[in-house]
């Protein structure tokens, strides 16, 4: 979940504090501003929600923060931990329950009418936490605590958050000049903005789709056939079949239809989004995007942007990233090589009479894992039931974690299709878990985590509250959902998110949970990745939607003998886009066409005609609807090579993926500590040393280095 309040600070806690006297009675009876009634602390009145709530609530919200910022200011006494930095985490809690609220609806039920709502407050909400971040009273109380001899007083963690802030608020221009001060604002502003078209434009290419012709289903298994189908209705088009333009419904298409040329066409038009001219093209968005950040990184004191946003990283350097994504590149490529022949020897050998194209990648992928494993995904995928394996990813979590997870009613939900369990632990509660699977118009693509609240226990015991949000198509009421491999693991990676929300235990809100480093955030997610494979889940929970038999050995076998195939594509298609993030924001105040430069530098890097970027630039949301992921997005590489290190201290041990040793420091080391230490020292806690690049390698078949 990216964070849009001011720096770290408290939350969506979704604890709101009384109204001062000069808020209207129209906003004190706004369903936003209330605090969260009901049971386990409270919970959001999602029930109650209406978009013309939204502007009055933020505004009434903001006004409500900045009195809190003005009380601390205004504090006579001299500053102190107490009176300016925990003050800091206790204020904005109302703010923060309502942008809880505006962003769940921003990234799930984005109608029209919402996005108007964005489009005005949007740009308030950058220049309201500006107007906090360069307040020079506050920054002047919070570097008297930073410099203050008493700082050795405090606890590892106290310390730990007046050293965020201190960083923060230096890294967001509090100490630069008056003039400079207003350029920055005025620069997140008019982001702000930008950020909020570009991702309205994606959404509406997203929500655009694809026909198929009766020539365009032959072969098609009948599974995707019905949803095609059941997309089509949903869209009020009976009797006919279409593909969504989104990667849940395009990539499943793609590796299943043998008619090349409707794969082309359903291809073309995912690859293209954000990219057809018109009113819905990112192109010209991102060229003014990435000027404006080269010049804020400048006016802040850095030589990029990327320079700027790797400062508080893992990788520390943008040199880092960039050395570590250059080790996996080459062997990555060289592997896609092979790959690539070996397709190619199917297509001739099939007569053909064509080279492997894009569009053809995952369709004759599949006919070469079959012919080389034995293996076809089509025989896995009716034991992939998403009920079971959302029991096995709870059955897993309750191993490792003592999690036990019970379906709940009448907790008010945004949408029918939501579910939510109490999650405990010894039988005590621990949080809640909301769970929002299946795609619908104005919910945008992916799958991901979050908080809805966070735990912490600086104003009493608060638990946390956190969510799951997918893009599965819902098939016939009362039938099973299958899934694909890929999906089932993605399902366990966001779910991995969650369980680190869950397992937070940390006093101060701004340091717990998923608050840690962009390159770090990722590595519980993908650690939690490794126990979908494992024995225990697949004999208990991949059962035959028909038969209700777990999936036999010889399958499972299968799986694990396959299970390096396909990391050359998946390596490559990924870094391909890592790799275009930091060079963009590398090259500074340069004049950029987005298409262009993608196509130069790609060219540049010997990428592999027959793959294209996992996000091209004109539809890189992590990237362009925000700075969250911005020269960031090599993170899941960075996140992975912890991951994969992290796993073999399982496969190590005696009792596997399940020793109880090894999770208990998995939890003690890592899952619970959130932000309250440095994340190099909470690895080297764990692993008893600093991480390696070798298990990367291995773990993805590629050549392990020397000393790696």
């Amino acid at each position: 979940m990216q964070r849009r309040t001011f720096l770290a600070s408290a939350a969506a806690t979704g604890v709101a504090a009384a109204l001062s006297p000069s808020v209207s009675m129209a906003q004190a009876s706004n369903p936003l501003l209330q605090k969260w009634t009901g049971p386990y602390g409270g919970v959001p009145a999602f029930d109650k929600v209406k978009v013309e709530q939204f502007k009055p609530a933020l505004e009434a919200a903001m006004a409500k923060n900045l009195a809190e910022i003005d009380a601390i200011t205004a504090n006579k006494a001299a500053p102190t931990f107490e009176n300016t930095i925990a003050a800091l985490e206790d204020a904005g809690r109302t703010l923060n329950a309502v942008q809880t609220y505006y962003y769940i609806w921003g990234s799930n039920m984005s109608t029209p009418e919402f996005q108007k709502v964005e489009e005005e407050m949007d740009p308030k909400l950058s220049a309201h936490f500006d107007k906090i971040n360069q307040n020079p009273a506050l920054f002047a109380r919070i570097e008297a605590v930073y410099n203050s001899p008493d700082k050795a007083k405090l606890t590892p963690e106290q310390q730990r958050v007046l050293w965020i802030y201190y960083t923060n608020f230096v890294r967001s221009g509090a100490k630069l000049s008056p003039d400079a001060k207003a350029r920055v604002g005025a620069i997140n502003t008019e982001l702000a903005g930008l950020y909020t078209k570009f991702s309205q434009n994606l959404l509406a290419d997203e929500n655009t789709w694809i026909e198929l012709s009766p020539a365009d289903l032959a072969g098609l298994p009948e599974g995707l056939k019905a949803a095609a189908a059941s997309n089509a209705e949903s869209r009020k088009l009976p009797g006919k079949f279409i593909v969504v333009n989104t990667r849940s419904s395009v990539d499943p298409f793609l590796t299943e239809s043998p008619v090349r040329s409707a794969r082309e066409k359903v291809w073309r038009a995912f690859v293209n989004r954000g990219d057809n001219g018109g009113a819905t093209d990112n192109n010209a968005i991102i060229a003014r995007i990435l000027k404006l950040r080269a010049e804020r990184a400048k006016l802040l004191g850095y030589k990029t942007h990327a320079h700027w946003r790797l400062e508080d990283s893992m990788a520390k350097t943008p040199e880092n990233a960039m050395g570590l994504m250059e080790a996996v590149w080459t062997p990555a490529i060289a592997q896609v090589a092979i790959d690539v022949a070996d397709m190619q020897a199917i297509i001739d050998k099939e007569g053909g009479g064509f080279k492997l194209e894009p569009w053809d990648y995952r369709y004759y992928a599949e006919k070469v894992r079959k012919a080389k494993y034995d293996l076809d995904m089509n025989e896995v995928k009716p034991y992939l039931q998403l009920d079971k394996l959302r029991e096995g990813m709870f059955w897993a979590s309750g191993q490792l974690y003592g999690f036990e997870f019970k379906k709940l009613s009448g907790i008010p939900v945004y949408h029918e299709d939501i579910t939510v369990y109490e999650v405990t632990r010894g039988g005590k509660h621990v949080g809640l878990w909301y769970f929002d699977p299946y795609a619908r118009p104005g919910k945008r693509s992916g799958a991901w985590m979050n908080a809805y609240r966070t735990q912490e226990r600086f104003k009493g015991e608060i638990t946390t509250i956190v969510s799951n949000n997918s893009n599965f198509i819902k098939g016939k009421p009362g039938e099973p959902l299958l899934i694909s491999w890929d999906d089932a693991v993605t399902l366990f990676h966001e779910f991995g998110h969650a369980i680190h929300g869950l397992n937070a235990n940390a006093t101060y809100p701004s340091v717990s949970g998923t608050a840690v480093a962009r390159d770090y955030v990722e590595f519980p997610s993908q650690l939690n990745e490794h126990w979908l494979p494992t024995p225990q889940v697949l004999n208990q929970f991949a059962l035959h939607y028909q038969t209700g038999k777990p999936i036999p050995q010889a399958l499972v076998d299968k799986i694990e003998a396959a299970g390096k195939f396909g990391e050359g594509f998946g390596t490559t298609e990924y870094l391909a886009s890592a790799l275009i993030d930091m060079k963009l924001h590398l090259a500074g105040d340069a004049d950029i066409d987005p298409d262009k430069f993608e196509r130069d530098e790609l060219a540049k890097l010997n990428m592999p005609k027959e793959i294209v970027m996992r996000h091209r630039t004109p539809q890189f949301g992590h990237v362009f609807s925000g700075d969250g992921y911005s020269a960031g997005y090599y993170s899941y590489l960075w996140a992975d090579t912890l991951t994969a290190d992290a796993a073999e201290a399982f496969q190590e041990a005696p009792g596997g993926f399940y020793d109880k040793a090894v999770a208990k420091r998995l939890y003690e080391d890592i899952m619970s500590k959130g932000n309250t230490i440095d994340p190099v020292e909470q690895f080297r806690a764990f692993r008893g040393r600093d991480v390696k690049i070798g298990a990367l390698m291995r773990k993805r078949g590629f050549p392990v280095p020397a000393g790696a």
